[in-house]
């Protein structure tokens, strides 16, 4: 009988039974929050998993446990140096993994910044575009030929998406005035699309690409918001649930939050999370309408949208793909 998931599912519940042995992963920001639990808990299955995190000595005190999970279950785990906000530090990462030659079953794009004070990366993007978008869309356009035939790439959009959908006339903030969260917004857009349009170029070969959200997870990732700051986002999303019938709103815990990342990743079969986006362990309804509640926005599943996006990241990268 097919398992039903939803919002307060784990990690382990999503995985339990379930064996690893002998799948390779690639997990990006494996240094805290989601993506130390997602490391962890596919080691524990038994995987092989490479985290890739900026900095390598807070990822090794961060994946201690996933270490010893390793250990336990036969898989294991190897950290790699990759700082989203340098396309010097994405490139060497891929060609050290080119070079390396193992191939993945799953690459896990899972790093990422919300709502920073306006900042450009080392190569002149605006910082969320630049870290959250480009950098996954260099890493893993460089590594694809790694995936093994019915690979999966999950991306990690968000909610957030629905602040705002791609400019693909200003993605810099350079004629536009700067709000962190319509960056944001661009930003989890993009990561969305990227999914669509990944998905599109790769399914014939059987490697599929889903975008995911995880949830509402208090996590290191919201460490540029204040205190008020928070307290207004969890506000408007109280009003937002309330407005739809829906149950208070809560936070997620850590292992709620990345059990989407994998169901998407390993259980949910291929041709129904393909191009699509996903949220409590489901494939999400595509939604209009302003708030930040459940659903997909139509414009991040556009696949138009999405063509367009991958040649203007292609023109701001200096690389085609």
């Amino acid at each position: 009988m097919t398992k039903i998931f939803g919002a307060s599912s784990t990690t382990h519940d999503v995985l339990d039974g379930l064996d690893l042995r002998g799948r390779r992963f690639l997990v990006t920001g494996a240094s805290a929050g989601l993506g130390v639990e997602t490391a962890r808990v596919l080691v524990a299955h038994g995987a092989d998993v490479v985290g890739a995190a900026r900095d390598l000595a807070k990822a090794e005190r961060a994946t201690g446990a996933a270490r010893d999970a390793a250990t336990a279950s036969g898989g294991s785990l190897e950290l790699v140096q990759l700082d989203l906000a340098s396309l010097n530090s994405v490139r060497a990462c891929a060609d050290a993994l080119l070079a390396d030659g193992r191939t993945f079953d799953v690459i896990i794009a899972n790093a990422g910044v919300m709502a920073p004070p306006f900042g450009r990366t080392e190569d002149g993007f605006e910082t969320q575009f630049g870290t959250n978008h480009l950098g996954h869309f260099v890493l893993v356009n460089r590594i694809a030929s790694l995936l093994r035939p019915e690979g999966r790439v999950v991306s990690l959009s968000s909610a957030g998406h629905r602040f705002s959908d791609v400019d693909l006339e200003d993605p810099n903030f350079e004629h536009t005035p700067y709000a962190e969260f319509v960056a944001y917004g661009r930003s989890k857009t993009a990561n969305a699309l990227f999914a669509v349009e990944f998905d599109r170029r790769h399914r014939d070969r059987g490697i599929r690409a889903a975008a995911v959200h995880p949830g509402g997870i208090n996590t290191e990732l919201g460490r540029h918001m204040s205190a008020e700051d928070m307290a207004a986002l969890v506000q408007s999303l109280e009003v937002a649930h309330a407005a739809a019938g829906l149950p208070p709103y809560r936070f997620k815990s850590i292992p709620e939050g990345a059990a989407t990342s994998v169901w998407a990743a390993v259980v949910a079969p291929a041709e129904e999370v393909g191009g699509r986006y996903c949220e409590d362990c489901h494939v999400a309804e595509t939604v209009e309408g302003e708030g930040l509640r459940g659903g997909v926005r139509p414009y991040a599943l556009d696949p138009e949208r999405a063509k367009a996006l991958w040649a203007k990241s292609e023109e701001m990268v200096g690389e085609r793909f």
